[in-house]
């Protein structure tokens, strides 16, 4: 798979998907403030110091972003995603990854896009599966997007997030194989509901 990827949303809006270098991370930095603020979907409960944030996002992982074009002509980060190894030596083989989009690009397929690039990416770099620890059962738009892309739900982890309420939700283990079938979706092409990924990655 070689960056940078162009690709379309549904409503056919080029977006371009690029490894991140250091002139990406203040956009990052931003895109992911947002989330964090949002507070549906990640455990920090406050943006994390600088240090933390390249061990969470950057350090010992590709991470790919997204933007509407080429970053030199426009800052707006609309997506990313990392992807590393869920543990080290022996079972460095299965994968895990971390995804956030931009609110206003969200129901646009970008979130699938950036699902099926990383499950192609995954398979090349040699990975076996991918598994995602930590799903928050109330976030239903991830974990219908997840189904959609073949994961299974392992396990559930009761009451593991607390919500800015004071209350607490369950916590979701996903995880797909990446060994004996390919990693992408279906017809990704033909599929007019969803984003197009090129056939040559």
């Amino acid at each position: 798979m070689r960056f940078p990827i162009e690709a379309r949303l549904k409503d056919g809006t080029p977006v371009q998907l690029r490894l991140t270098d250091r002139d990406d991370i203040e956009a990052l930095k931003r895109l992911y403030r947002v989330i964090v603020e949002e507070g549906t979907s990640y455990p920090h409960d406050r943006f994390p110091n600088d240090e933390d944030f390249l061990d969470y996002w950057v350090r010992g992982k590709s991470t790919v972003a997204a933007y509407l074009q080429d970053r030199t002509r426009s800052e707006e980060m609309i997506g990313a995603f990392y992807l590393k190894p869920n543990w080290p030596g022996r079972a460095r083989q299965v994968a895990n990854a971390g995804f956030i989009v931009a609110p206003n690009w969200r129901r646009k397929g970008l979130g699938w896009l950036l699902g099926a690039t990383m499950l192609h990416y995954a398979e090349e770099l040699g990975y076996r599966s991918v598994i995602f620890n930590l799903v928050f059962s109330e976030n239903l738009a991830a974990r219908h997007l997840w189904k959609k892309l073949d994961f299974s739900e392992l396990a559930v982890i009761p009451g593991a997030v607390r919500k800015d309420d004071g209350g607490y939700q369950d916590a979701i283990i996903m995880w797909k194989s990446l060994v004996g079938e390919s990693s992408q979706p279906s017809a990704i092409s033909q599929k007019k509901e969803k984003a197009s990924l090129p056939a040559d990655g």
